[in-house]
């Protein structure tokens, strides 16, 4: 087996975006995964991300602290709080939006699969990629 099979938040790069930042604990260039990925996405207060979708891939979010907004397009773009403990399912191919309504980071556990979003996320112009144990803002 390839890949690490323990995994802290500095062995990975941190994604940045204009809303927060993502580390993909587990993903196939840190784990060898083929069938998930797994990352901790910590929004900031006030931000979110533009309504998107992933195609052909599902995705589970597990809110760790925090509170927000959840949008999941079947067939009306209708908000929904989120807070600590909830877990939000995104069908394939969905639209989707969340963000964040409190005056704390919004701690999601995001999970995709198969994986890929992540790769594409990386490859996004907006995202600042840190090697891992570089901090934000350093």
């Amino acid at each position: 087996m390839d890949g690490k099979r323990y995994v802290s938040p500095n062995d990975v790069e941190t994604q940045v975006f204009p809303w927060g930042t993502i580390k993909w604990l587990s993903e196939p260039r840190v784990t060898g995964t083929d069938r998930f990925t797994m990352g901790v996405v910590l929004l900031d207060p006030g931000k979110g991300h533009a309504r998107h979708n992933h195609p052909g891939v599902e995705e589970i979010l597990y809110v760790v602290s925090g509170e927000g907004g959840q949008m999941i397009d079947l067939g009306g773009e209708e908000w929904t709080p989120i807070k600590a403990g909830d877990l939000v399912h995104i069908p394939p191919d969905i639209y989707h939006s969340t963000v964040n309504t409190g005056w704390e980071a919004l701690k999601l556990m995001a999970i995709y699969a198969p994986p890929g979003p992540e790769a594409i996320l990386r490859a996004l112009a907006e995202c600042r990629v840190l090697a891992p144990g570089e901090l934000p803002g350093a």
